[in-house]
């Protein structure tokens, strides 16, 4: 059988409700899967709220993996990922971390915001990022071979790089990477469309209310507004709230503390919304 146009394979993913809802942007679809199918690991580089934990989510649906996220943060350690012994009725039993099920299972692993872990953490990760793809469980005297269907993906905001906190080159050039960034207008608008149910005449002005909040980012904001943020947004208006309580709540409120730059939001809101 011949296979299929990848747009049509595209579209159908998009149609099967199994598999979240993802709008490509580029060719990560097929990046992805040739990486899953060479067994090599993926790092996925992108500000926070664009889209990488749905596109995992997404791949991992088509590909018929299980997935396992993780959510990482500074005290996750080594052994919150391989596992760990625990006491269960008074018998002392060992217990898998989502990185040993996964590699047990031939998951894909989602390690989110992989810098804000612990050192340790990286050095469990160097094994099965090279041709061993093996985990060394220390506690339990095993050694993993990583089968077909396991892979190893991590994400990472380069915004939120700091010196104490840099993914090191020699863990970077371990892994495949794909830089992400805020869709084009006409993607976000049907993104957000699909997501919260409003109409796209009405998620046009939210997407260019965007465009200028990013514009604004690295000066009077720490970072723009993300497209998880308008989906909220979108949905509370979709729900019946009005226009500028739905965005005080989803875009001013998250996005500063500050007085005097959530009222130069407002300001912009009323000038975007005339």
């Amino acid at each position: 059988m011949n296979a299929l146009p990848q747009n049509l394979e595209i579209a159908r993913a998009h149609e099967d409700p199994g598999v979240p809802f993802y709008r490509p942007v580029g060719d990560e679809c097929s990046l992805f899967e040739t990486a899953h199918a060479n067994g090599l690991p993926l790092l996925l580089k992108g500000p926070t709220g664009c889209g990488k934990t749905r596109f995992v989510e997404h791949m991992a649906a088509r590909l018929g993996r299980p997935l396992y996220t993780v959510a990482c943060h500074d005290d996750l350690s080594a052994a919150d990922l391989i596992g760990r012994y625990l006491l269960r009725g008074g018998e002392t039993e060992w217990v898998d971390g989502p990185l040993t099920r996964a590699v047990r299972e031939g998951a894909i692993c989602y390690l989110d915001e992989v810098v804000e872990a612990r050192k340790d953490v990286t050095v469990v990760l160097h094994p099965l990022t090279d041709n061993r793809r093996r985990l060394l469980i220390d506690r339990t005297g095993e050694e993993l071979s990583a089968p077909p269907g396991f892979m190893l993906v991590a994400s990472y905001n380069p915004g939120y790089q700091n010196i104490l906190k840099r993914l090191k080159p020699s863990t970077r050039q371990r892994f495949l990477s794909i830089g992400f960034g805020f869709p084009d207008a006409p993607t976000e608008i049907a993104v957000v469309t699909r997501e919260s149910g409003l109409s796209e005449s009405r998620v046009a002005p939210l997407v260019r209310l965007a465009g200028h909040v990013r514009a604004l980012s690295g000066m009077d904001l720490e970072e723009g507004v993300s497209t998880r943020l308008l989906i909220y947004a979108a949905s509370l208006i979709a729900g019946g709230m009005p226009l500028e309580r739905a965005l005080e709540a989803a875009v001013i409120e998250p996005l500063t503390d500050e007085p005097d730059v959530q009222q130069a939001l407002r300001d912009l809101i009323a000038v975007v919304y005339g």
